[in-house]
């Protein structure tokens, strides 16, 4: 299991939900609606908020892992002060008191422990639900990226569009959006990335598609983008390394693993699709051949 202290405070609500009484969990609902601001007020305020009594807000925090409520506010802080974070800040806190290693080594053990705290927090069921979503070809998919995980959507897209049809990319400019959700039917899917520092247009776009009636999927990071608290399910990977800039390591890794799911599980379909589009790149003599 991952330690405590490296978990944000929605993730310790939702590792310890089970254990909450029903009060606690009425306080843990409403917390995780506007998280993280939900909880930055008064302790009187956020218990009124929830409509319980303040010693309950006392006791969910402590059953949390924090010593008391304030303790937790301050987590909760810290987390804001993350999410908004430029490239500039990021770069001076993990240079302040840097272990003297080289960058590659450092680079490496960052990105193994987010992998590491990522597989533990990912539920397997929820990450299934979403490759039957998928792999549903009676569904459409429809993927966007902003602007630095437009790369991972459109590498998500090239590969789903071999596995099935019914595939679309949605392109960065949001002048374009009414468009494409104009085409959107209920039940759809749109697949959104979205990591801190989180885009407006994107949350925007999650809630067009939500009046469509499409299924939203959120690709995020540990804090989560504001459009996943209305996403159906929701990838949250960890992208913390010792740069000025967030790592995408883990969230393509899980997207491989999504890809190489869905591929799984529509075989057959998939390797006719396959066939076809070798033979047409053979027709375009797009790739070398050596015999």
């Amino acid at each position: 299991m991952a330690r405590t202290k490296d978990l944000t405070v929605a993730e310790r609500i939702r590792s310890k939900f089970a254990i909450l009484t029903r009060a606690e969990r009425q306080l843990a609902n409403t917390m995780l609606e506007s998280y993280p601001v939900s909880g930055l007020g008064s302790i009187t305020t956020v218990a009124e908020a929830s409509d319980v009594s303040t010693p309950t807000v006392v006791r969910m925090a402590k059953k949390l892992g924090f010593g008391g409520f304030p303790e937790l506010q301050a987590a909760l802080r810290a987390e804001l002060e993350a999410t908004i974070s430029n490239p500039i800040t990021k770069h001076d806190r993990w240079t302040e008191g840097a272990p003297d290693t080289h960058i590659l080594n450092r680079f490496a053990d960052a990105v193994t422990e987010n992998l590491r705290q990522t597989l533990r927090l990912l539920d397997p069921e929820d990450f299934n639900a979403i490759a039957a979503l998928l792999a549903d070809r009676q569904r459409s998919v429809h993927v966007v990226g902003g602007r630095i995980t437009r790369s991972l959507a459109d590498y998500f897209f090239t590969h789903m569009q071999v596995i099935r049809d019914g595939m679309t990319l949605i392109p960065s400019s949001a002048g374009t959006w009414p468009h494409y959700v104009l085409n959107m039917r209920s039940g759809d899917v749109l697949v959104a990335f979205d990591i801190r520092r989180y885009e407006h247009d994107i949350l925007r776009l999650a809630e067009m598609a939500r009046t469509r009636g499409a299924i939203l999927v959120v690709f995020t990071d540990q804090w989560g983008s504001p459009a996943a608290q209305d996403a159906a399910h929701c990838i949250r990977c960890r992208i913390e390394v010792p740069s000025a800039w967030d790592s995408s390591v883990v969230t393509l890794f899980i997207v491989e693993a999504m890809i190489a799911a869905v591929e799984t599980a529509t075989w057959d379909q998939t390797r006719d699709r396959m066939r076809t589009l070798e033979e047409l790149f053979d027709e375009t003599k797009m790739f070398r051949k050596f015999v």
